[in-house]
């Protein structure tokens, strides 16, 4: 995904495996929201900004959509490829944000799920806006992690501000209310529903492992980081598990 922060499309090409295994889906209350505040229907197209391995393309295909997946990455691209490949409406597009290149008013809805974080906004919303139907819906989505509800989710947060690369310069949140309106330039809507995932201690390494700014295998630290996952689930877990906490969170308006 190219953008201000340099470049980023290959961010994600090593983590693939572990993405497409440990990463959250979405609560289907997502999509009830779509229908009820923006009027979804099986028949409008969608186009996914950012589609990764197919994870909210996924949600729309199940509801009828047809959707264009466009995505840079072409390690995230294939394996969104295979994830989908049972549903005939999935079109797979390698582009940017802001050079899909999909037609002039082709969609009725445009969504980036856990990527606008890494778009340049201004050149983004005017490739949104061409392809975007007169009346067309934006959605910005994440799954955001609860940094501190329960005491397992503080002492992983401190984990992962001991051993990441630039988690600060990257993380989500990082996009706040300014961003947004200067980028919707109107009022928009704010939705948040409560979202989980129950992992065992592979399973959290590979939840670490899909983050881009988390060690990899091959570096010295992973051995340390991998003991105090270990302790940590050895702490708080429950029958050797343990539950992340989020909040889907959906900023939308019309474009």
């Amino acid at each position: 995904m190219k953008g201000k922060r340099g470049d980023t499309v290959g961010r994600f090409s090593d983590r693939v495996r572990d993405y497409v295994k440990y990463r959250p889906g979405y609560p289907p209350e997502m999509l009830e929201l779509f229908r009820r505040e923006m009027g979804l229907r099986p028949e409008h197209v969608v186009a996914d900004i950012g589609s990764g391995t197919g994870f909210s393309s996924r949600l729309f295909l199940e509801n009828g959509n047809r959707v264009f997946g466009v995505e840079p990455n072409d390690a995230m691209r294939a394996a969104g490829e295979e994830f989908l490949s049972g549903f005939p409406n999935f079109t797979s597009v390698k582009g940017t944000s802001d050079a899909t290149t999909l037609a002039d008013a082709s969609c009725d809805f445009v969504i980036a799920a856990q990527a606008f974080h890494w778009f340049e906004p201004e050149a983004t919303r005017h490739e949104w806006r061409r392809i975007l139907k007169p009346g067309g819906w934006a959605a910005l989505i994440w799954n955001e992690r609860q940094l501190a509800t329960t005491p397992f989710l503080a002492e992983y947060e401190d984990l992962l501000l001991r051993y990441a690369n630039d988690y600060t310069k990257v993380r989500h949140e990082n996009i706040d209310e300014t961003k947004l309106t200067a980028f919707f330039q109107s009022a928009f809507q704010k939705a948040v529903f409560p979202n989980s995932q129950t992992l065992d201690l592979d399973g959290l390494t590979g939840r670490v492992l899909s983050s881009s700014y988390m060690p990899t295998a091959e570096d010295p630290r992973f051995s340390s980081m991998n003991n105090d996952l270990a302790s940590l689930v050895a702490k708080h877990g429950e029958n050797g598990n343990i539950e992340l906490l989020y909040d889907t969170t959906i900023y939308y308006s019309l474009l």
